[in-house]
């Protein structure tokens, strides 16, 4: 049990370095009372990540454990790989400024919606998947909001940017390192076909984070102005 809590804080804690919404906060963090950043990051994140867990626990129930290892194994180097690309591609719009009545609402409903989808809520799933319910429902909120708490207090305190490519480079790594432990683990049990599968999924991530993409070109013709 304990072991799930301090694992899940420290996966969803090296999965946030670097991510968007960790900038968001250090934005909003600019704008807003820190203790009010910090407590509309907690709230959102314990709704977030308690969808994530339900989610991760109901997958466990149907996947056989060595399947459910190698799966996550694949999904750890596929955050590794999406740590190094980032989260926002150029010409990505990464920051959101909205004005509501109350700070509160607005640091929750920038994060709920910033976490839908992205990798640490995707780690959440992953980690509940072979977890208990519990100490990867709150040691994933807890990682986060640390996190995040980190990105707040060097940016108010220390006034200087984060070392953004050691911290993804060094991130990337420990996502690697797990995903490569987890892979063995349960492809040691399975067909050699299935490595073969699990190979070429990270072949197909990694062309898709990492392929140039062809600039957007705005507005076509010559001028018509005389």
């Amino acid at each position: 049990m304990l072991y799930d809590f301090f694992f899940a804080s420290f996966i969803v804690f090296m999965a946030e370095l670097g991510d968007k919404t960790q900038l968001v906060a250090l934005t909003l963090a600019t704008r807003y009372n820190t203790r009010v950043v910090l407590a509309g990051i907690f709230f959102a994140t314990l709704l977030v990540h308690i969808f994530s867990t339900v989610l991760g626990n109901f997958a466990g129930a149907l996947l056989p454990t060595h399947w459910i290892q190698f799966l996550a194994g694949i999904a750890f180097i596929a955050f590794g790989l999406w740590t190094l690309r980032g989260d926002c591609l150029e010409g990505e719009e990464c920051s959101a400024h909205r004005r509501v009545t109350s700070p509160f609402l607005v640091v929750a409903t920038v994060f709920f919606l910033a976490e839908l989808g992205d990798k640490t809520m995707l780690s959440t799933v992953t980690l509940a998947s072979s977890g208990l319910f519990l100490p990867v429902w709150l040691g994933s909120t807890l990682g986060m909001v640390v996190s995040d708490g980190l990105a707040i207090w060097v940016g108010k305190v220390l006034g200087s940017r984060l070392p953004e490519r050691a911290i993804k480079i060094g991130a990337a790594v420990i996502f690697f390192a797990f995903g490569a432990w987890s892979s063995v683990q349960g492809g040691l049990h399975l067909h050699p076909a299935t490595w073969a599968g699990g190979a070429a999924a990270i072949a197909v991530l990694s062309f898709l984070f990492f392929r140039k993409r062809e600039p957007i070109v705005s507005g076509v013709g010559p001028s018509m102005e005389s």
